[in-house]
């Protein structure tokens, strides 16, 4: 990956992070590792506990930043979620999957959406 993309990356996560602080959530842990990858966010939203992709993007072409989170990306962020989980103590908390859309442009203010409940496991 380039540093360019690293770069954007990392500045989607910060403005992120931002945001889901100013909505109350308590944000635990960012780029936790597992074997299956990366979670770009641990939060705690009230008593749920939130797993955050965040997708960064120059422009929307390509159905923007939250059209990137296919079936296939949520099952690797499922399997995350679980090895996550099995290194808690005590009862699992109640989870949910949410993710966050940013659009960076040259012209504009960045544009944060976040979709809470974004998809169910199944």
């Amino acid at each position: 990956m380039t540093q360019a993309r690293l770069s954007l990356g990392k500045q989607g996560e910060d403005l992120a992070c931002r945001e889901l602080r100013r909505r109350g959530y308590a944000v635990l842990a960012r780029r936790y590792r597992t074997r299956w990858g990366e979670i770009d966010i641990v939060a705690r939203d009230g008593d749920t506990l939130v797993f955050v992709e965040v997708k960064t993007r120059r422009s929307t072409g390509f159905g923007g930043p939250l059209a990137a989170v296919n079936f296939t990306k949520q099952r690797r962020l499922i399997n995350m979620a679980r090895s996550y989980l099995m290194g808690l103590p005590g009862p699992e908390p109640p989870c949910r999957f949410d993710v966050v859309g940013v659009t960076v442009t040259a012209r504009e203010p960045p544009v944060v959406e976040v979709i809470i409940h974004a998809f169910e496991v199944r």
